[in-house]
This record gives structure tokens, C-alpha cells and sequence, in this order.
């Protein structure tokens, strides 16, 4: 493997047997993750975390916090920001509780994997520091399911701030996985007085560090990525601060990326269209 791309063994026998007919595609799960950034003297930085290397899917990968939608995100919540029409139509899906799901899954998980609220008292305020034992013992019933997002905001008194969020990317897991994810890709900037925490269950560690150098790590095999980490690194490279990154995130193309497989030569031809570096070539013996 020349870079850090994440490529699992078994893919090359899913693809065969998805062409086949043997496997049979399930239907993607709605899921959220945001690239936390912050300034620093030498620009832009990253949030990042390393999935625990015991994990079935994408260990010891580096991603960003995120997981999937819980049925409970489409709940009635305080909002601040952009219309949820509008985020329905941002998103590209077809009714506003599905744009709501979608955006308070990425703030809630947000939550749940760094410690960091988008959220405030006010449609114009943020929380501040969120690592007391009363933000902790919520945080936990929010990872065990025990508490809604909703009544979550509900009872701190709290109005979800999705104009702290800018849309930034949408990838599709590939057919042949057995788990599978429709996944947005948001930016926000982190919140003044808030820190980022190594709490999620599923990370070894969180790093911060600059989009550049995440990709070069990535370019000498350093870091394990999955292409839409490696994709969205690159395209977050060209701003100096979180607020032009934002700024910029009205300008993102969110076209879902699906990655497609077909017979070529003798070969398997591994593709994310829009994006050919990840391109592979995956002879009867194996990937090369």
C-alpha cells in the first residue's frame, strides 16, 4: 500500500459476489459527521479521532466524530439558524423532519463523541465550558439512547444553533459493505470556551491537526483513511481560518459520492467517481 488508503481483505470477494448476485445490497443508514475546526497560529486545524483498531469496520482509521441518525433526531427542537426547508433543500432530501434528523445528528453526535455542544440559551449564544458531571451524566444518557436529543435541549433550555453548521459533503458506503451509511459531512468552527474530549467509545485518540498534514501522513502511509476523510482533508486545505472554511461550505458540492466496481480486463476496477486517486485494481489474486 503505497499511501494510507483504508482497504479491507474481504472486499475484493463482496464485490465478486455483489456482480454475482450472491450478495445483496442493504439500504444505507442516514448519518452525520462534522469536522471540527479551530485557528491556531499556523492556521486552520482539525479535529480528528483514531477508531480503536478493534473495531470491525474502518479500525485504526482516523475520521471525524459522527454516527448515525437516531429515530428520535426528527423530534420537535428550539432552532436557530437557517429554516429547516432550507436544510431540506441544502441536503438534497425530500421533507424538512428528514433535514432536522439529519442536522441534529451531526450536532448531537458531535456532542457525544467530543464534548462539544452547537447549542446555546439563545438563538445567538453558545454554551460555554461542558464538562461538569451534569453535562457528563447527560452526555452519557444521550450515548445510551436513555435520552432524546430533544428533551435533551428541551430541559437545559437550549435552541440548537444549525447556522454553526455549513453542509459541506455527502458519500454513500459502497453496495458490497454489510454496513452502510449515507453520510453528510458538516464544518463548524469550535465554540469559544468549549474543548474537544477523548470520549467516544469507539476512539484509541483525538489529535488536532492541520488538513495538511493529516493528507501528508495519509500520502506516505503513515495514517489509515477512508477516501471521503482523505477527500474532505484535501478540499479543506485551501482555508486559512474556521470562518472562511464555513463561509465556503455554501459553495460545496453535496452530489453523492457511491463508489462503483466493475469488470475490466480480467480485473476488478474499484472506482469513486469524481475522485480518482481512489481508483483500485483488484486482479483474481487480490488488490494491488
Amino acid at each position: 500500500m503505497s499511501n494510507g488508503q483504508w482497504y479491507p481483505p474481504e472486499w475484493p470477494d463482496r464485490i465478486r459476489a455483489l456482480a454475482s448476485g450472491e450478495l445483496t445490497a442493504v439500504a444505507p443508514r442516514r448519518a452525520a459527521t462534522v469536522m471540527l475546526l479551530r485557528d491556531t497560529t499556523e492556521g486552520t486545524a482539525v479535529h480528528m479521532l483514531r477508531r480503536r483498531a478493534s473495531m470491525a469496520f474502518a479500525g485504526g482509521a482516523y475520521a471525524y466524530p459522527g454516527g448515525g441518525v437516531d429515530p428520535r433526531d426528527d423530534r420537535p427542537v428550539r432552532w436557530a439558524g437557517p429554516s429547516l426547508d432550507t436544510w431540506a433543500e441544502r441536503l438534497g432530501v425530500d421533507d424538512t423532519a428528514s433535514a432536522q434528523a439529519i442536522v441534529c445528528a451531526a450536532v448531537r453526535e458531535t456532542f457525544e463523541e467530543a464534548g462539544v455542544l452547537l447549542a446555546g440559551p439563545t438563538h445567538d449564544t453558545v454554551v460555554g465550558d461542558t464538562t461538569g458531571d451534569d453535562w457528563e451524566a447527560d452526555r452519557q444518557a444521550l450515548v445510551d439512547r436513555g435520552l432524546s436529543f430533544a428533551d435533551f435541549l428541551d430541559r437545559r433550555g437550549l435552541a440548537l444553533r444549525s447556522d454553526l453548521l455549513g453542509a459541506w459533503a455527502r458519500w454513500i458506503t459502497p453496495e458490497f459493505e454489510p454496513r452502510r451509511y449515507d453520510t453528510w459531512f458538516f464544518v463548524a468552527a469550535l465554540p469559544e470556551g468549549q474543548r474537544t474530549r477523548n470520549v467516544s467509545t469507539e476512539a484509541e485518540t483525538t489529535v488536532w491537526t492541520s488538513p495538511a498534514d493529516a493528507v501528508a501522513g495519509y500520502d506516505k502511509g503513515d495514517l489509515l483513511m477512508m477516501p471521503p476523510t482523505v477527500a474532505t482533508l484535501r478540499t479543506l486545505q485551501p482555508y486559512a481560518t474556521a470562518a472562511q472554511a464555513l463561509e465556503a461550505a455554501a459553495g460545496q458540492d453535496l452530489t453523492p459520492v457511491l463508489a462503483k466496481a466493475r469488470l475490466e480486463n480480467g480485473e476488478i476496477v474499484l472506482s469513486w467517481p469524481g475522485h480518482d486517486e481512489f481508483t483500485k485494481h483488484v486482479p483474481t489474486g487480490g488488490p494491488r
